[in-house]
């Protein structure tokens, strides 16, 4: 798939994830020497630089570590035909050991993500970092490996807001 149709392909928006399993998907680059944004049991915040939104997320499971994650993220720049961001926002939390659906509101891409560990939950919550570029809308959007949602944007402006 082309680079450049997977930027406009993701408004990355995300279900519960799957408990078990390590996840991986493509063969982006995921910063400097592949190294992991957390450590074990420990928060983070991740933002992608001005002007590019998530391509791509790899993580690793550890029942033996709380039963947490190591995530690593690889960015890219947004498509040129969506233009610079209009602006950029943090998303509300989704609180650690609830079911959640999070999608960013106003149409807006995932450019980045904030999470903090809850031992009493074995859990972590998080915040989506989004950026909205003109308002570009999302369609025809399909199950992606581990219930994360990819759609399509469209090429004019939207005469709705996606909330």
């Amino acid at each position: 798939m082309d680079l450049v149709l997977l930027c406009v392909f993701l408004p990355l928006v995300t279900v519960a994830w799957g408990q078990y399993g390590d996840y991986y998907y493509g063969p982006y680059n995921y910063g400097d020497n592949d190294e992991w944004v957390n450590v074990y049991r420990q928060g983070f915040n991740f933002q992608c630089p001005h002007g590019q939104v998530i391509v791509a997320i790899r993580s690793v499971f550890n029942k033996k570590e709380g039963s947490d994650r190591l995530w690593n993220y690889a960015c890219m720049p947004a498509a040129q035909s969506l233009g610079e961001p209009t602006e950029c926002w943090w998303e509300e939390i989704n609180r650690a050991g609830t079911e959640w659906y999070q999608t960013c509101s106003n149409n807006g891409l995932v450019a980045g993500f904030q999470s903090q560990y809850f031992p009493s939950v074995l859990d972590r919550e998080w915040q989506f970092y989004c950026c909205r570029y003109s308002r570009r809308c999302p369609y025809s959007c399909w199950d992606r490996q581990w219930k994360f949602i990819v759609c399509r944007m469209t090429e004019y402006d939207c005469p709705f807001q996606n909330v």
